[in-house]
């Protein structure tokens, strides 16, 4: 995902009207609430929640900036992280990192204080999408520029291997040993086994350009991945075949699935969040697509809550826009 300069806003959609059994209905959209203002433009990019903390973290070009949920007042930040991306909690050893893509390097913070421990040197350039998996004890970044996966030791702090890819590798989700992400430029799916560190599958995913956001199912094993030719590709997590296709909103970037609702979720900057009902496995009903707001490209959702944020320019002010049922 490349930094854009714009202003941040988290446009709040609540998930808990979004039940229908198959599409989803004109009575369920969720309306404007409030918004909340907080400072001067900066560059932007993946933005993530501690559940337990109940903080959302936003990435802000330099820093991070930490807002308290609900009540969206910052409550600190975490400086000097140059470039950075992307947000990843380790909630077993209260550590947090974040993924500094000019600097080439990781963060890593005190999740209980936000208070900087140690910066990493990663065996990449431009480290994006971060991923942290507990039962190894290992962060990954996924590094853009040098087509290649840093593995960290966690607990140790150290870089213990290097993963060679064959593109541009962007969102990545893990389960049951495996680490599955989305690689931008050659339209593909790449599987990692934790274990060994080493990169065991390469799927093609047709009718998908240039994916970007992955959401898995874990229960049904269905990976989905969001493509900008206004497509969502649902790919078999066991075998790598393609089961189904949706069309989506344009220019998407972030992709959610919530199993209480299955449903998932594509933030698209074209200015939607298309909203697509699970039926099963292998079909889904056609996307229902909320406005929002022009550059609303990625997103974090508290599964508890049924509460989705959503980065977007808003009136050149940097502001947390907020949605959901009245």
């Amino acid at each position: 995902m490349s930094l854009k300069k714009q202003v941040i806003a988290s446009a709040i959609l609540s998930g808990a009207a979004l039940t229908a059994t198959s599409a989803v209905g004109a009575n369920d959209m969720p309306s404007w609430i409030q918004n909340w203002t907080l400072g001067t433009p900066s560059h932007w990019d993946y933005i993530d929640i501690d559940v337990l903390r109940h903080r959302l973290f936003l990435s802000r070009g330099d820093h991070v900036q930490v807002l308290d949920l609900p009540s969206g007042k910052t409550t600190g930040e975490i400086p000097n992280t140059n470039g950075v991306h992307g947000i990843a909690f380790a909630q077993d050893l209260k550590l947090g990192f974040t993924s500094n893509g000019k600097a080439n390097t990781v963060t890593v913070f005190d999740l209980d204080t936000l208070a900087v421990k140690q910066e990493i040197k990663v065996s990449g350039t431009n480290p994006d999408a971060i991923l942290y998996d507990q039962q190894s004890h290992q962060l990954y970044t996924f590094n853009g520029k040098s087509a290649n996966v840093t593995v960290i030791d966690a607990n140790s702090l150290q870089v213990v291997a290097t993963i060679a890819t064959t593109g541009k590798p962007e969102f990545a989700v893990n389960n049951a040993g495996k680490i599955f992400f989305n690689v931008e430029d050659k339209a593909e799916l790449h599987v990692i086994d934790i274990a060994s560190n080493k990169l065991i599958a390469k799927w093609p995913l047709p009718h998908c350009e240039e994916p970007t956001g992955l959401a898995m199912d874990v229960k049904n094993a269905r990976l989905f991945s969001v493509c900008q030719n206004n497509t969502m590709v649902v790919t078999d997590a066991s075998t790598g075949k393609q089961v189904a296709s949706v069309a989506i909103g344009g220019h998407p970037d972030a992709a959610v699935y919530d199993a209480d609702l299955a449903t998932i979720y594509s933030s698209n900057g074209e200015g939607n969040l298309s909203v697509i009902k699970q039926i099963d496995a292998n079909n889904y009903a056609p996307a229902t697509n909320i406005k929002t707001f022009k550059g609303a490209r990625t997103m974090a959702m508290d599964i508890a809550t049924k509460t989705i944020y959503l980065p977007a320019i808003i009136d050149k002010q940097f502001a947390v826009m907020s949605y959901g049922n009245k």
